[in-house]
């Protein structure tokens, strides 16, 4: 956390004692608010419809350098106001006498780059600025007769960029600012390719801006090649997840996922909830075994029209659906601000998975809680899944055993249900 200043008093400092007593008094004021940083009054005002009245900590430590044109590798928990981050500066910059994209940002998924179009158009909404989306899903002509009529800073999944430089006048020949966003995701996804055609395409000097809320070393070795002197922000780096979410394990055998997961609802009674599966199937199979038990249950994953994706994820930010079940499409980046609880009902794949299914709750200071079903066989992963997110877990009965390489056990059962991790009160 920044602070605007400091009021440090010492009141006893003995040398010699080892039991130096410094008393530190620090008045903290706040976070810089958005009203501080000089942008146009239309901005200014949009923010203030939204609520924005502080930056988060995030978008405090990135303004100044984006505003000054300085590439930028950031890295900050999910859910700490990333596309804020990015989104105020652009609109800032914007030129309206410039009938051009100026502004591009490349996102991983459809739902990310709507929500990213959605809040870019609110934060710019008593301006002139055009922000638009093109994404998979959806007719090429009607998205190109869009941009011919002019648009200002374009928000794109990789494959239909490329399908429209490609295809259309697309030119991005007036890109003043790229924003690569999800960056480890879009490498876990196979993107790394298109990723850096649309960098080959940016052959004019411009600022690029990359955030994660990971940074893996395939990430470190693209900034390095593409960005110029980028200025380097991490943030959160002991703790990857939210602090006000709260990590919930239970152990569960091959067949009683389902069980436990009914028991789990009905004891739990969360306000909404996302329950992730790790393939299309598993989330269909859920779907009908829950919605016959349970009312306001829907399902989304890569399979389903865009149309009705969309429709979906509409409706659940509304809060109009309590239960969705899904893959990790909805686990990069969106943010449900009624989201209670998230289920991994499978438990996820890798490390990075479980860090982005879990920070679709406690978003923004929020509380949060995280349930995992697991089973013996997924302790090894478990293990990772606990020591990278610095974590302390809380068990659902017994907690498991972890051996280190001496053989000795890192989390044993204890009467107080306290060793390196907590048991939870009902």
């Amino acid at each position: 956390m920044s602070f605007h200043f400091l009021v440090i008093q010492v009141e006893s400092i003995k040398k010699q004692d080892f039991r130096e007593k410094l008393y530190v008094k620090c008045e903290e004021l706040s976070y810089m608010k958005f009203s501080e940083l000089n942008l146009k009054p239309e901005i200014l005002s949009g923010l203030e419809k939204m609520g924005f009245v502080e930056l988060t900590e995030v978008q405090e430590q990135t303004f100044l350098h984006i505003m000054a044109g300085k590439d930028i590798v950031a890295r900050a928990e999910t859910g700490s106001g990333k596309t804020s981050a990015c989104s105020v500066p652009m609109v800032q910059a914007i030129d309206l006498s410039v009938n051009a994209v100026q502004g591009l940002i490349l996102v991983p998924t459809r739902e990310l780059a709507l929500q990213y179009v959605q809040e870019i158009a609110e934060i710019a909404r008593q301006t002139e600025v055009v922000p638009f989306a093109v994404y998979g899903g959806l007719p090429t002509q009607i998205q190109k007769c869009k941009m011919e009529h002019g648009v200002h800073i374009l928000v794109a999944t990789p494959g239909r960029l490329i399908d429209l430089l490609y295809n259309t006048p697309l030119s991005l020949a007036e890109v003043r600012t790229f924003v690569l966003d999800e960056a480890d995701e879009m490498l876990n996804m196979g993107f790394i390719n298109d990723v850096e055609f649309v960098f080959s395409c940016l052959i004019h000097k411009h600022q690029t801006l990359l955030f994660s809320a990971t940074m893996p070393a395939a990430i470190k070795r693209l900034a390095h090649k593409y960005l110029r002197d980028p200025v380097t922000i991490e943030l959160n780096t002991e703790q990857v997840s939210p602090q006000s979410l709260q990590h919930c394990f239970i152990q569960v055998n091959a067949g009683s996922h389902f069980d436990a997961l009914l028991d789990y609802l009905k004891n739990e009674e969360p306000a909404q909830t996302i329950i992730f599966c790790n393939s299309r199937n598993n989330v269909n199979r859920l779907y009908e075994k829950l919605s016959s038990k349970m009312k306001s249950v829907d399902f989304i994953h890569g399979g389903l029209e865009q149309p009705r994706r969309t429709s979906l994820f509409n409706r659940f930010r509304s809060n109009n659906i309590k239960i969705i079940i899904a893959t990790n499409i909805a686990s990069r980046g969106l943010d449900f601000s009624h989201v209670s609880h998230v289920i991994n009902y499978d438990f996820p794949q890798s490390c990075e998975a479980y860090t982005h299914r879990t920070g679709r709750t406690a978003r923004m200071g929020r509380k949060g809680i995280a349930m995992t079903f697991y089973t013996r066989a997924n302790l090894r992963v478990l293990k990772e899944v606990i020591r990278i997110n610095h974590i302390e877990p809380v068990w659902e009965g017994e907690t498991p055993e972890f051996s280190n390489k001496s053989g000795k056990s890192r989390y044993r059962s204890s009467r107080r249900g306290r060793s390196g991790g907590r048991r939870r009160r009902h």
